[in-house]
């Protein structure tokens, strides 16, 4: 058995051939869960930057044993620097202040890490990798959203009608024994032509349910949208 693994990290024609199937498999594993999700980047994305990182891997491989580099990593380092220019792509901020795609650029690395670790032989490495993922991915946003469905403290985005409206809305917060942290005004009619809107920071009572409060503060008179950050 030792001897068969060993023989998959030598350079040759098989061994090639298993390093790019494995990285399509693996980077294409990740890239379904994000194209499930209807992400930016999903499943071709994922599977090409994986096996391009592969790629790169045994192409330095490649070169050393053809005696062009001594230095067979250099490659590789640019691919973990490169991919940073993709992830970026990939993270947006909303007109509402909210953050959205960072879970896609860190697969994005992390399948190009895969890929280097494939493109050297690491296979086992490689395939651990990617089952930790599609779990951290999979399993641990059921843990996340559970968590942050029972936290006190809540961020919603509400949209408005006036100025006024503002004073009353909170007003009415605090009558449901909610409390009010922090108020930031994000937009103004007369700047961008569009309706007021504010973030509250609120801090949850004992007894306040969430989806109830929700509700509650959408039939505040001058309320015309909310949503929880």
């Amino acid at each position: 058995m030792n001897d068969f693994i060993h023989s998959l990290r030598d350079f040759n024609v098989i061994s090639i051939i298993i390093r790019m199937v494995l990285a399509v498999i693996c980077g294409g594993l990740i890239g379904l869960e994000r194209e499930t999700k209807r992400r930016p980047a999903g499943f071709r994305t994922h599977t090409l930057v994986c096996l391009g990182a592969a790629m790169t891997m045994m192409t330095s491989q490649f070169l050393m044993t053809e005696g062009w580099t001594t230095d067979p990593a250099r490659l590789g380092a640019q691919v973990v620097a490169g991919i940073g220019f993709i992830g970026a792509g990939t993270i947006i901020v909303t007109r509402r202040h909210k953050v959205k795609g960072l879970t896609t650029a860190a697969g994005l690395w992390v399948s190009a890490i895969i890929g280097l670790a494939i493109g050297t032989g690491y296979y086992e490495a490689g395939l651990i990798t990617t089952v930790l993922v599609l779990i951290a991915e999979i399993l641990l946003s059921k843990l996340e959203w559970y968590i942050s469905s029972k936290a006190k403290k809540l961020n919603l985005y509400i949209e408005y009608t006036e100025t006024e409206s503002i004073g009353e809305i909170a007003e009415e917060i605090k009558k449901m024994g909610v409390g009010i942290t922090d108020i930031e005004i994000t937009r103004t009619k007369e700047a961008e032509g569009e309706m007021m809107s504010a973030i509250f920071s609120l801090y949850l009572g004992k007894n306040v349910k969430r989806p109830q409060l929700l509700l509650q503060i959408q039939a505040i008179r001058g309320v015309l949208s909310i949503e929880e950050l």
